[in-house]
């Protein structure tokens, strides 16, 4: 940390080489801790604090105490800090959403085209199911009704629906097992 001599009550004028020379020297290290500690990097970390100097110095300040303006400093890099991680997150948020959301749902001819298939040999498979299953199954899998409703609908026990969709399923993946289905 830093230590001043506490008798030393000499304001500090930021203006003036000689004062913010001691200034600089006596909180630089501090400071750099402090910012390198919010933002995790380096360069960051000493481009904030430099520029909290430079703050102090165009703004001429003038405190009573060296102890007023570390604290004074402290307070600049530590908010300066912060908003740079919450910037740097944000871009990174951002970045992350430009790249992979927009690639993520753009599909390729190729995948369009598997897709359209799985969708015809599917129908195909479908259309060649008893009345009875095809219907229980077109209910639960399209309607998104349960076995309840569904049994209800028909006019058949819940038993029955889960027995008839089961059958479906099977009868289903012997007529679509053999080709090669682009299924996601």
């Amino acid at each position: 940390m830093f230590s001043f001599n506490k008798s030393e009550s000499g304001s500090i004028n930021c203006a003036d080489s000689k004062d913010f020379r001691k200034l600089y020297d006596s909180a630089m290290e501090l400071l750099f801790k402090v910012s390198f500690k919010i933002v995790e990097d380096e360069e960051a970390a000493e481009d904030l604090v430099h520029d909290s100097f430079i703050k102090a110095n165009e703004k001429a300040m003038v405190f009573p105490s060296i102890n007023d303006a570390v604290f004074w400093l402290i307070r600049v890099v530590k908010n300066a800090s912060l908003n740079y991680a919450k910037r740097k997150v944000r871009e990174a948020n951002a970045y992350h959403k430009a790249l992979y959301e927009g690639r993520q749902q753009m599909e390729s001819g190729e995948t369009e085209l598997l897709k359209k298939e799985a969708k015809k040999i599917a129908l195909e498979a479908l259309n060649k199911l008893p009345d009875n299953l095809k219907e229980v199954l077109i209910l639960k899998e399209y309607a998104d009704m349960n076995y309840k409703e569904i049994g209800r609908q028909l006019g058949i026990t819940e038993g029955n629906v889960k027995v008839r969709v089961f059958r479906a399923k099977a009868q289903l993946l012997k007529l679509i097992g053999e080709e090669d289905v682009y299924l996601s």
